[in-house]
């Protein structure tokens, strides 16, 4: 797939910028508000106590900020976060040699954590309920088990498919936390503080043009905003307008709703090519050249977000607003059911 302005996903020098960009504190973090508040709660609780937190699961699409919360977790515990992800531990053994390097009340951050391997998962239970772990030692008929005790510790899970986690595994979460897209007026907040840590003058209406563009996902506006820093150097005095953050989103094709071009073709293909849907995902897939997981994980839940997708039992459908946004004829009844 090839890399766009507009997807969610961490790519190019995103990580150096994240870093950047990261709040240290749950009081600086913006959005999220709900959560924001409770995991303050939980956390002074768990300190009053000299406890760990309760294991922690953030679920929701990428570029909202799970990894980010997870180390502002362990910077408001006073502990030490260790990082990795489903995909990295392949075997018990790397998830014994993860474990086993914890000191007491640290935090465990495993991004992707549906794509743990059924026996790592296995082995993983009784670590966080119990904290202990089984390890092997010798070959066959000499082959014993230990059991080895942990320092408590905290497990905190990031993933972008819920659905995918078993329900063992999600039973053991003590708090699980939903992210969703980002309104407005708090993705402006964030793009006024990355330009300041950027030190690149931004008027309101040039914040407030970047964020109505971005899609919902801090990540995206903080992309944008390095994007028309350039643009503001070069085309304008170094300032980021509302005319020159305009100016950057028509020259990378981004609409006034947020939309690229590959999200206008996907449309297009399901109103011109099947009469709107309904439609099955492997053929939208195939006719766009791209893998189902890309579409499902990176183009799909904006749009189903916004309104101008939909699910059925038979497949997607382009909605009423598609066709609006599009400038395309709207059908009536007589000629599908989506609208009736």
């Amino acid at each position: 797939m090839a890399e766009r302005v507009l997807s969610p996903a961490e790519s190019g020098d995103d990580d150096r910028f994240d870093r950047l960009f990261r709040p240290s504190s749950l009081d600086e973090y913006i959005g999220q508000s709900k959560h924001k508040e409770n995991l303050k709660v939980f956390v002074e609780a768990a300190r009053r106590r000299k406890e760990p937190l309760d294991h922690i699961l953030f679920c929701g699409p990428p570029g909202l900020g799970k990894t980010t919360l997870a180390y502002i977790l362990a910077k408001e515990m006073g502990v030490t976060l260790h990082s990795t992800s489903g995909p990295a531990v392949e075997h018990k053994g790397a998830l014994a040699g993860l474990l086993t390097k914890l000191e007491a009340n640290d935090l465990l951050f495993i991004d992707e954590i549906h794509r743990l391997t059924p026996a790592v998962e296995e082995s993983l239970y009784p670590a966080i309920e119990a904290f202990q772990i089984d390890i092997m030692t010798g070959d066959g008929p000499y082959a014993t088990t230990i059991q080895l005790a942990l320092k408590p510790f905290t497990m905190v899970g990031a993933t972008t498919r819920t659905g995918l986690l078993t329900a063992p595994l999600l039973s053991r979460f003590g708090y699980i936390v939903r992210l969703d897209y980002y309104p407005v007026e708090d993705l402006e907040k964030i793009i006024l503080r990355s330009a300041r840590l950027l030190e690149v003058p931004i008027d309101p209406a040039g914040a407030r043009e970047l964020a109505a563009r971005s899609r919902g996902t801090p990540r995206v506006a903080n992309r944008l905003l390095r994007r028309a820093r350039d643009f503001a150097e070069v085309l304008g005095k170094g300032a980021i307008t509302g005319a020159i953050a305009r100016t950057t989103a028509e020259r990378l094709e981004i609409d006034s709703a947020g939309l690229d071009e590959m999200d206008r073709r996907l449309l297009t293909v399901i109103i011109e090519h099947y009469d709107g849907g309904p439609v099955g995902i492997d053929t939208i897939a195939a006719a766009l050249s791209e893998p189902r997981d890309t579409v499902e994980d990176v183009y799909e839940p904006f749009l189903l977000q916004q309104g101008f997708l939909g699910r059925t039992p038979r497949g997607r459908i382009a909605t009423r607003k598609a066709y609006e946004h599009l400038g395309k004829p709207t059908p009536t009844p007589a000629q599908g059911d989506m609208f009736s």
